[in-house]
């Protein structure tokens, strides 16, 4: 019967119906259960009533009085009235609620009625008032119908959801409550609660809801009461269980055949090599054609920082595959991405024998069908190309190798369509932003992971300085030195979706001012997402040859863009853009022999995020130091950006202030897992319920 009241559809909640049911999925909240996992936001101490007699403008308090008059008292604003309480208690002393607009009150509070309000004091007018409390009425006969939910006691304050204020959400949770059952069933095994001395499961949710008396108020607030550790523990447990069965799974699948690495194959490998590789990228390399040499598929995450050499790492292991006889699809997330893949690699395998081809959303129909045929014949060996390669209508002859790139950008859906076009095919997903341990707990932890932390030889420091707008006439000094002294620069504009029309202009405007009355003896141009796609090769193109100085850009140089030549970046706006995303565009620079510089200018009034993001880039040009720096300022929900990420919907824990708790419940379910006989009803739980409840692809 507890089951069945936890999964019962909110709407059908006496009180809630179909409106209200509305607002609460909205924030999340489906089922009874739902409802009952979602912690309040804060909890307020209304225990204590203090005498009215003893109150004073500022404090916020709890009185037990009784209603001496009430009444509705019109204002000088039309429309506008107050509903006004006066009340005394048992110290004899007089006070007011005053409650705007609220004229229904007045059938509420009658003379004699005995209340309670918590609220905050102010002197208004002519003396002391509580205006807009929160309210409880206390029933003459002493039988409250839902005791004293509101007030006299710790109350929980939860987020609004839609016209669900917190009060309403308060009744209804102790109505739910009220009939939970005192035990309910625990996904959680009986031998780990026992293990961790978790308190029960039906107790947990209770006094997390509407804590004893006596329960420390900072304990409460900071979520760390063994209810809330409980629970926090519950969902990690649960997520991580189901990420290592999700892993051993995909260990269960057998390849075709897998890979073999002969001194043939070796000596392919280093005819196309450009440069010696660094330790990172030979350690990396080596962990990636081992896995590729196993039977079950590989599933690997090679994060490295920006310019660290993943591609060419990935080039050598799509290699090996085609040696081998399979085809090899490379996924970027945007065309300019996939171009400068596709002309690195083609340049590279020039020698080789293997055809590689590009698949993006510009092609024509005819070309697409040319490549599509290509592809289902395996005359390509590699494709390179944007989410085109996840489309349903294309096929590949013998898939054996996927390669994402940037794959935070892709949603869950794409990877696992571009999988599903072989049969168990390696996956190999690549990211420059670096994945700090708590994330890659979660978004990564059914991966192996492979990093390489070093920058090729040769590479040049980058100094980062911040600067604001009132000193754009010394960046433009700066940047006309580098440009005397042959070197190229950015100068990258934010485009801000919500005010994508007006961002263009002014980028184009900038292009049009800087050549016109900056830098008139160099040529300056406009890169931008909305051209067409031969205006962006054309102009790219110019830029990498030289024959332009100056490029004025959006954020679609973030990512790809290769001119070792470039070596200033002017940032505008720089208070307007993420920490990862500063961080990668200044990886566009630095990449050649001389020293480079990335200027950020901003404007005031900068935000305290935005002050810390700008200080973060100019402290460090580490990406792994950054990502954890990112992960403070912007918290995990936001780290990626989407869901579609694959960021798990946590509802009760928190990535970044409970990154103990998480490891802790991995161990935990690794070491459950690994007993078979007693983890079968985890794994049937797991396979039921972990999709929906997290948001991911099925462990099932």
């Amino acid at each position: 019967m507890a089951q069945d009241l936890l999964s019962t559809p909110l709407q059908y909640v006496r009180g809630v119906g179909p409106k209200r049911a509305a607002d609460l999925a909205r924030a999340g909240m489906q089922t009874v259960e739902d409802l009952l996992l979602r912690f309040p936001l804060r909890y307020e101490d209304r225990a204590a009533p203090c005498d009215i007699r003893n109150l004073r403008p500022g404090m916020t308090a709890t009185v037990t009085a009784e209603v001496v008059s009430s009444g509705i008292r019109a204002t000088r604003r039309p429309g506008f009235r107050l509903f006004e309480a006066i009340i005394r208690d048992a110290s004899g002393g007089i006070t007011r609620a005053v409650f705007p607009n609220q004229a229904f009150l007045k059938d509420v509070f009658k003379p004699e009625q005995r209340v309670v309000l918590y609220g905050p004091l102010e002197f208004r007018g002519t003396g002391l008032q509580f205006t807009n409390p929160e309210y409880e009425l206390i029933r003459a006969d002493g039988d409250d119908d839902e005791g004293s939910v509101h007030t006299g006691r710790i109350v929980p304050i939860y987020e609004k959801a839609g016209a669900m204020t917190p009060r309403m959400q308060r009744a209804l949770v102790y109505r739910v409550l009220r009939e939970l059952p005192a035990t309910i069933a625990d996904p959680v095994p009986e031998a780990v609660r026992a293990g961790r001395r978790l308190p029960d499961r039906a107790e947990a949710i209770r006094a997390v809801h509407f804590p004893d008396a006596g329960a420390s108020m900072e304990a409460l607030n900071a979520l760390k009461t063994p209810a809330h550790q409980r629970l926090i523990f519950e969902e990690f447990f649960l997520f991580q269980a189901g990420m290592v069965l999700l892993k051993r799974r995909h260990a269960e699948d057998r390849k075709p055949r897998p890979v073999v690495v002969d001194d043939r194959i070796r000596d392919a490998a280093r005819a196309i090599l450009p440069f010696k590789l660094t330790e990172g990228q030979r350690t990396a390399l080596r962990e990636i054609v081992a896995d590729m040499r196993r039977e079950e598929p590989m599933n690997r995450l090679l994060q490295g920082d920006v310019g660290a050499g993943k591609t060419i790492v990935a080039l050598l292991a799509a290699l090996v595959a085609m040696e081998n006889g399979l085809q090899v699809a490379f996924m970027a997330p945007t065309e300019i991405l996939a171009d400068q893949h596709y002309l690195t690699i083609r340049r590279l395998l020039d020698r080789a024998r293997f055809r590689v081809v590009s698949l993006t959303g510009s092609l024509t129909a005819a070309k697409r069908r040319e490549i599509h045929a290509e592809i289902a014949s395996g005359t390509a060996n590699l494709v390179v190309g944007t989410h085109a390669l996840a489309e349903a209508d294309l096929a590949f002859k013998s898939l054996g190798l996927v390669i994402i790139d940037e794959q935070h950008r892709f949603g869950v859906m794409q990877r696992a369509s571009l999988r599903s076009k072989g049969e168990h095919p390696d996956v190999l997903v690549m990211t420059a932003t670096p994945i700090p341990r708590t994330l890659a707990l979660t978004t990564y932890g059914d991966l192996d992971v492979s990093v390489i932390r070093e920058l090729p030889p040769g590479r040049q420091p980058i100094t980062t300085v911040s600067k604001s707008e009132s000193k754009r006439e010394e960046i433009y000094r700066l940047v006309r030195k580098e440009l005397a002294a042959g070197r190229q620069a950015y100068v990258v504009y934010p485009l801000v979706e919500d005010s994508e029309k007006v961002d263009l202009r002014a980028a184009t405007a900038m292009a049009d001012h800087l050549q016109q009355e900056v830098f008139q003896e160099y040529a300056v141009a406009l890169l931008h997402g909305r051209l067409r796609q031969d205006e962006k090769d054309r102009v790219m193109g110019a830029f990498a040859r030289g024959d332009v100085q100056v490029l004025v850009s959006t954020t679609v140089v973030e990512v790809g863009v290769d001119v070792p030549n470039a070596t200033v970046m002017v940032v505008e706006h720089a208070e307007r853009f993420g920490l990862s995303q500063l961080h990668q565009l200044r990886g566009r620079i630095g990449r050649g022999a001389h020293a480079s510089t990335c200027v950020l200018l901003y404007q005031f009034p900068l935000s305290a995020d935005a002050k810390a993001r700008l200080a973060a880039l100019v402290e460090t040009i580490d990406g792994f130091v950054i990502a954890e720096r990112d992960l403070e300022i912007r918290g995990p929900g936001d780290f990626f950006g989407t869901r579609q990420s694959g960021m798990p919907t946590l509802r009760v824990g928190d990535l970044l202030r409970d990154h103990q708790l998480m490891e802790e419940a991995r161990r935990e379910a690794v070491a459950w897992l690994d007993q078979p006989e007693s983890s079968q009803a985890l794994v049937a739980y797991l396979s039921a319920n972990w999709a929906a409840r997290f948001g991911l692809v099925g462990v099932g």
